[in-house]
């Protein structure tokens, strides 16, 4: 049973960690925040993914070429040039190591304002750091796992965040429905998104890619657009006025801005 629980809470505090800071801080700046608290998320984001931690940077530079070049060629994640999920991932992290390690030349307007931390995102993406957290989650299955069953669900527990990545990219590129007309093939996956707190949004998502509140149908719901709003109210973040509820931008806009 706690492991259970433990891999349900790891699920969607890792979603959180993806969708409020890596997404919509990182890579779109939809909210401000101090330089304390945005280094007080590189630790917390980096305590909840532990062997799964992304840099901030790459993420954030990546998923901008995502949207500049969505669903093309030139697309890091798209199931429409790559015929399996995980050669898509890999593609992926050949673009994350490449743009990680500057060892791929990226166009300076991706990069613009992009959260940076480079001796911390150099430890979290240490080799030693993933092991060692390999090894703590090995120590906790062996602590609390009823039987040896339950080491199958350890690699969804080293590799939650990439999985949680690939089921995004892939089937919002290829099932679900579409509430505007796009150039690219993106989707809507669930009317309710309780499940991945409103990253499934991702048709919304292309079409404003600025909005703060990926919900922008009747019936779609986006948890995490309230608890930035609440988040505003502590003063933890700053919400941009202009970005509040849907900011009138589009793909090529964002792709010319980010």
């Amino acid at each position: 049973m706690i492991i259970l629980v433990f891999l349900i809470c790891h699920w969607y505090l890792a979603l959180f960690c993806q969708t409020f800071f890596l997404h919509r801080y990182a890579a779109h700046a939809s909210f401000e925040m101090s330089p304390f608290w945005e280094k007080f998320f590189f630790v917390f984001m980096y305590l909840i993914t532990g062997s799964a931690f992304i840099s901030p940077r790459a993420y954030a530079i990546t998923h901008r070429m995502h949207h500049a070049y969505t669903d093309t060629e030139l697309d890091p994640h798209s199931p429409h040039h790559q015929n399996t999920v995980m050669k898509m991932m890999w593609r992926t992290r050949n673009f994350v190591l490449g743009i990680f390690k500057n060892t791929m030349e990226i166009d300076p307007k991706f990069s613009k304002n992009v959260p940076d931390w480079p001796w911390f995102d150099k430890m979290a993406n240490s080799q030693a750091s993933r092991i060692i957290w390999v090894l703590i989650y090995i120590a906790f299955y062996a602590a609390f796992a009823p039987n040896a069953w339950y080491f199958l669900l350890l690699p969804f527990t080293v590799a939650m965040g990439p999985i949680q990545g690939a089921i995004i990219n892939w089937c919002a590129h290829k099932y679900g429905y579409r509430n505007f007309e796009q150039k690219n093939k993106s989707t809507n996956l669930l009317k309710i998104d309780l499940l991945f707190l409103g990253e499934s949004y991702h048709h919304n998502h292309h079409k404003f890619p600025a909005a703060l509140n990926l919900a922008m149908s009747p019936f779609e719901f986006d948890p995490v657009y309230h608890i930035i709003r609440f988040f505003d109210k502590l003063g933890i973040v700053r919400i941009q006025k202009t970005k509040n509820f849907v900011a009138d931008i589009t793909n090529e806009d964002a792709a010319q801005t980010a």
